[in-house]
């Protein structure tokens, strides 16, 4: 039925709601100890993502029938090996991702409830209770999904819409020097700004994933790939530029909370908290929306009998309830392996390695665009130069993140040959 199928708005929600509260809201005070030559690496990020857009949005227009985004692509170009670490890396990516989402939901969560800041275990507990409401939330219908996913989008674009354009009148231009605080070179500054800001574009593929559950997917899917990310670039820059101009570096570096620190210069502690509010409201509907798509790369590689029969396993509402649970696990473990680390620092780690798993699936989906498109030569372009900025990114994200990160990678190869055999 259409009912129960994402439309127009329901997809770029889903593709907004991922990218917006998977990184922004926390980003700035990662972003800090490099200052104002990060927005040099906002424009960058933003290039490479219209570009990866770009390829996703002509991929949809070429097969939209089967789930799966990049692992159907790759599959159906390379074969199941190259399928295979696609969906292993993805797999390890948006599970990276949503303990990410969680610690920053954590952040702003302090600014309402102070206590969360100085008692640990109740952090933990909260952001483990988190994690499993939004994971009972994707045990229902797809329309029930798409529905919170369209009005926490809505809610979330306030506070930032507000920091962004309303900031500009209060920028202090002193904020912005020196223009690069760090003790890198400007090429390498640039390069590691580029690759922690392109975290917050994670997600712009979101509507090629359920593609069998998307009405009229051959143009609904590129629409809402590139209007999602069009729009998400804006008010990044924005945004950004607002804070950094609004905040001290060295008070930005140690901020759990950019934006509502952000808002409380300007109108004053009553704003500071309702900025939190959206704040809060956004991060919630990104881990809404990655928590869907966790069951969904899982769910097509096991039918295809590359991942354990379990994760092919849906319920009575038709979603694949048991690859969800279990990425719900591993999304709490990596949650309370880095409370120790502060806030800023567990995000920061969690961002390099959950970037780092995610351009496996990325350079795959570049080459197949390249393969499928020998006569096309705008798809040709794009696809090239989609590849060179992936391969930028892994440059970007440091020899310790991209050490654990190919380990990881690695891992997922006994399990391959195991399933084969089986």
């Amino acid at each position: 039925m259409k009912d129960d199928k994402l439309g127009l708005w329901s997809s770029t929600s889903l593709v907004i709601g991922n990218m917006v509260g998977s990184g922004i809201f926390l980003l700035p005070a990662s972003l800090a100890i490099y200052g104002t030559i990060s927005i040099i690496g906002w424009l960058f990020s933003s290039v490479g993502a219209i570009l990866l857009a770009l390829v996703f949005g002509e991929l949809s227009k070429i097969s939209n029938k089967n789930p799966g985004g990049p692992y159907y692509y790759t599959r159906k170009s390379f074969g199941d090996l190259p399928a295979f670490l696609v969906a292993w890396g993805y797999w390890i990516s948006i599970w990276c991702t949503n303990a990410a989402i969680t610690v920053a939901l954590l952040g702003y969560l302090g600014v309402l409830f102070p206590e969360l800041n100085s008692n640990p275990i109740l952090s933990i507990c909260t952001g483990l209770f988190f994690i499993w409401f939004f994971t009972w939330i994707n045990s229902r219908k797809i329309n029930t999904i798409g529905l919170v996913q369209t009005v926490t989008t809505a809610l979330k674009i306030i506070p930032i819409v507000f920091i962004g354009f309303i900031g500009l009148f209060y920028i202090d231009f002193s904020n912005f020097y020196p223009f690069n605080a760090s003790d890198q070179s400007n090429f390498e500054a640039i390069t590691a700004t580029t690759t922690l800001t392109f975290f917050a574009f994670l997600g712009m593929e979101s509507a090629t994933i359920p593609s069998d559950k998307v009405n009229n997917a051959s143009q609904t899917i590129k629409k809402a790939t590139i209007y999602g990310t069009l729009f998400t670039i804006i008010i990044y820059l924005m945004s950004t530029i607002s804070i950094m101009g609004l905040i001290p570096l060295d008070d930005l570096a140690n901020s759990n909370a950019p934006f509502a620190d952000a808002a409380e210069i300007i109108s004053g502690s009553f704003s500071r908290k309702i900025v939190a509010i959206g704040a809060v409201i956004a991060t919630m509907g990104a881990l809404n929306g990655w928590i869907l798509i966790q069951g969904q790369i899982p769910m097509s590689a096991s039918i295809d009998g590359l991942f354990p029969e379990i994760f092919g396993k849906k319920n009575s509402n038709n979603s694949p309830i048991s690859g969800i649970i279990i990425s719900s696990i591993l999304i709490s473990f990596l949650l309370l392996f880095n409370f120790s680390k502060t806030l800023v620092e567990a995000f920061t780690f969690m961002i390099k390695l959950s970037t780092l798993s995610v351009i496996t699936p990325y350079l795959f989906s570049t080459a197949c665009l390249a393969l499928l498109s020998k006569t096309n030569n705008f798809r040709l372009i794009i696809s090239f130069l989609a590849f060179i900025f992936s391969i930028w990114i892994i440059i970007g994200c440091g020899i310790e993140t991209v050490t654990l990160g190919f380990i990881m990678l690695l891992t997922g190869i006994p399990f391959y040959f195991w399933l084969k055999r089986k």
